[in-house]
């Protein structure tokens, strides 16, 4: 017939494309959505694992630095090798500010009896990609400790 385009196929003849038009659509947008949520805790949830990993390195470090602050006048006043606590904090604190710590604060002890430093840092964690976490992101702490020893052919304690 002039004037009518020829149709063929079962669904040609139809209106909206048949009985499961829009249906692969509404599958791509829920699958997408899933794909996107787990994409999304991967990274967060490895960022996360790195930045504990880097505020434990720098904690640790943070305490190697703080058990070599000695207290010069005592050790040549013949009171042996000893740290004082303003010491090591000042130098925990020095070092934690290189570090570049998101909300981080660090604290720097002597424990053993002075034999030991101990540094336990606090910081915060911003989500890359998924912001589920208020108040602006995940807590995280570090914690490293230094042995304090001196010696020269070998280690002594205290």
């Amino acid at each position: 017939m002039p004037g009518r385009e020829r149709r063929t196929g079962p669904w040609r003849g139809r209106r909206g494309g048949g009985p499961d038009a829009g249906s692969i659509s509404l599958f791509v947008a829920v699958v997408a959505t899933g794909f996107v949520t787990v994409i999304g805790i991967v990274v967060d949830a490895g960022g996360r694992l790195r930045a504990v990993e880097r505020i434990d390195a720098c904690a640790q470090e943070a305490a190697r630095v703080s058990g070599q602050q000695l207290d010069e006048a005592g050790v040549l006043q013949g009171e042996g090798f000893k740290v004082r606590q303003e010491y090591v904090q000042r130098a925990a604190d020095a070092y934690l500010g290189t570090c570049r710590l998101v909300g981080g604060s660090g604290h720097a002890e002597l424990a053993d009896g002075g034999t030991r430093v101990v540094v336990t840092v606090n910081a915060t964690y911003e989500p890359a990609l998924l912001d589920l976490v208020p108040n602006g992101g995940w807590g995280i702490t570090g914690r490293g400790s230094a042995l304090l020893v001196h010696g020269v052919k070998e280690a002594e304690n205290g």
